[in-house]
């Protein structure tokens, strides 16, 4: 089972390379952009040509594999995680930078088993930078090995967020309140990258030493929280405990000291989740 794992693996590390390379072409072209849940949730013809590429090579080659795809459930496709084989794709994570040239766009894959993510692949194709990760055996950068900060004084960190592409008053409050309290601990400063997979890649090489978020999907997330944690890092729930990927609720730290200072300070709030039955890609 092992060598099949690694198998997938290596498919999942060529078809990300690939992705990314029809990535870097399409932004020399135009870039026509539509909208999903709101005026600022973003897709492009790229993101669903990236999905259909990696979908189908992985149909092609482990026909009964189940997907999760960014795009395909925002064009109804179910949101379940099961115990099967499934490939959670996030074809483009940083549509918005994308659209505008912001130099950080990722093609995120995790692989999932029993629920569990068993490897992760995150390509962050304008800096050519592959970050990896296999349970068990550790995470890497283009096949360096990565280690999280060993920092645990929050006031000598950087912490990393994001304000995500919902625009209702209540839960940009929530996100600002946390914000706030964060930044007043007070910590070294505040960054983001405009993508959770380069966020929490960015916790794995120890360049920042947490990052949070409430409102993202699975899709951004699984493989990232596999490389933070074998990098040396946690990954918990916003309001404490193991995080549940589907709730759409994150703190990926170098450390149990700094994820539960920050937790403290986070105004939580409760998304739709990603398996809701009716749920809407807000």
């Amino acid at each position: 089972m092992a060598d099949l794992w690694q198998n997938s693996m290596d498919h999942a590390v060529a078809a990300a390379r690939r992705a990314g390379q029809v990535v870097q072409q399409a932004l020399q072209d135009d870039r026509k952009v539509m909208t999903k849940s709101s005026s600022v949730d973003l897709v492009t013809q790229t993101d669903q040509r990236v999905e259909q590429l990696i979908i189908q090579s992985v149909k092609e080659k482990f026909p009964t594999h189940r997907v999760i795809g960014e795009e395909s459930v925002a064009a109804g496709e179910p949101c379940v995680l099961t115990d099967d084989p499934t490939w959670i794709i996030d074809p483009i994570d940083g549509t918005t930078n994308f659209v505008h040239a912001f130099p950080f766009v990722a093609v995120s894959i995790g692989f999932s088993v029993n629920k569990q993510v068993e490897f992760g692949v995150v390509y962050s194709c304008l800096e050519d930078k592959m970050f990896t990760a296999r349970r068990g055996r550790g995470a890497f950068c283009n096949g360096e090995p990565l280690q999280v900060s060993h920092q645990t004084d929050i006031k000598q960190s950087i912490i990393a967020t994001e304000f995500g592409s919902s625009r209702d008053p209540e839960a940009v409050d929530k996100i600002f309140s946390s914000l706030r309290n964060v930044l007043c601990i007070p910590i070294h400063g505040v960054r983001g990258a405009g993508t959770a997979a380069v966020n929490m890649c960015l916790v794995a090489s120890g360049c920042v030493e947490a990052y949070y978020e409430t409102g993202i999907h699975v899709w951004d997330v699984a493989a990232g929280s596999l490389i933070v944690s074998e990098a040396g890092g946690v990954v918990m729930d916003t309001e404490g405990g193991e995080v549940d990927l589907m709730s759409r609720r994150i703190v990926a730290a170098n450390n149990r000291t700094i994820a539960e200072r920050i937790i403290r300070e986070i105004d939580p709030f409760n998304p739709t989740r990603d398996d809701a039955p009716s749920r809407s890609s807000q």
